[in-house]
Parts: structure tokens; sequence; C-alpha cells
């Protein structure tokens, strides 16, 4: 249920260390970066970066997290008869209203920059395929069992990084801006774009709430990670 080969395949324990922008007083990304930002129409997002939804799918399928609707996972296929309760597994989703139907896909262009450096810890319903297009950055994946992986997204395959990464449903992630040389610049930045399926609702968003939930999951590893629950 929580496989994704190529987060699976490479080392998952990368240092994690808050950046240092805010503290070097980097806070306005170089003019090629917001030309960037101007170029594909981006805006602030509420986990922290830019983003902008470049598609949605017309199609539609079965919502997987509607009561009644058949669901499959990769341990039990989907059979035919077969009903399965929605993936609702907090209280306050009971106060959502879920669709029937879903779009079968959504797709975003996502960019992280020295004034949006970080996307704080939150989890989705649904499996998110993560692209790299340009820059370099890190990911910190925290898992329902409390397992915490690390991993470092850009091109230099050879040295583990990764260019292409899914993050399987209820697994919170966040992520932060890396230096594109040895310092950190106005000019670092991380943009990919993320497919979900079945398409991205906000109904379907949740940010870890607290530090308290944080430490309930990874223990000790709490203080080391609470930077990652701030918006910045």
């Amino acid at each position: 249920m929580y496989a994704s080969p190529t987060i699976d395949s490479i080392d998952g324990n990368v240092a994690i260390r808050r950046p240092d922008y805010l503290s070097r007083g980097i806070r306005q990304p170089s003019q090629s970066v917001q030309k960037l930002v101007k170029s594909l129409g981006l805006a602030k997002h509420q986990e922290g970066g830019y983003f902008k939804e470049t598609d949605r799918s017309p199609f539609y399928m079965e919502s997987p997290y509607y009561p009644g609707h058949n669901r499959g996972t990769e341990d039990e296929p989907l059979r035919p008869g077969k009903s399965a309760e929605p993936v609702l597994p907090h209280p306050e989703d009971a106060q959502k209203k879920i669709a029937p139907y879903r779009h079968t896909s959504t797709l975003i262009h996502y960019l992280l920059t020295c004034d949006a450096y970080m996307g704080r810890l939150h989890k989705n319903h649904s499996r998110i395929i993560h692209i790299l297009q340009k820059g370099r950055g890190q990911y910190v994946l925290v898992y329902p069992d409390g397992t915490v992986k690390s991993f470092v997204v850009g091109f230099d395959v050879e040295k583990g990084e990764v260019t292409q990464w899914v993050v399987p449903g209820e697994v919170y992630k966040a992520s932060f801006l890396l230096p594109l040389n040895d310092e950190p610049s106005a000019d670092d930045h991380l943009l990919i774009s993320e497919v979900v399926v079945p398409g991205f609702e906000f109904d379907d968003h949740r940010f870890m709430q607290s530090y308290k939930e944080l430490e309930a999951l990874v223990g000790d590893r709490a203080e080391e990670l609470k930077w990652l629950l701030e918006a910045n």
C-alpha cells in the first residue's frame, strides 16, 4: 500500500536541516525566478511555495472515498461486487461533503523559492506522482507507522538524487529548498509537476495539526522535525 519504487530503492535517511535563507537575509527571489513565477502564472499556496493547476481531467470515475463505492489496493485488487468503506481516518472528515464521482486526475506546477522555501507537513487521501522540472530540494515523508524517510530531488542521479517520486496516500510529506550550488542564493528554486489520481480536492487534504500529533507519530524525532509544521 505504501510502496514507492523510486523512493524505496534509494537512501531515505538524508539529514534533515532547516534552510537558512531567512537568517542570511535572502528573502527576495532573483529576477529570473520572479520571471518564472510570472510566466507560469503561479500563486502562493497555503502549504507554502507557489502553484497553479494546469489540468483537471474532463473524465470522471467513482470516488474510492465515497461510502459504498468499490475500491482496490495493490495488495487486494478490486473485485466485482466488493464494497468498501471510504478512507476517512480523521473525525473532521465526517463533516466534509464527499462527492460520489471524481475527476480522474489533476495536474499542477509547484514551485519553492527563497521567499517561500518550504511546504509544511500535510497529506492527501490520494497517491501523488511528482516529476522534477528544474532546481533542487528535499522531501520528508512521515508514514502512519512513524517511519521517516528523507531524500534529495535533483538531477545528480549518480549521487542518489531523484527526478520522479510517488508519495502514497495517507503519508505526510513536507518539502524544502536546497541550494543549486554550495551556498544559498536568491536564484535557488525547485519546480515540479504533481499528478494526483483520483483528481485533487481540498476535502482530501489535511495539514498535520500540532506538535503533539507529530510526537505521537515519530516519538523522539519530533523535536528534529517540528519546524516542518510551520508556515513560511
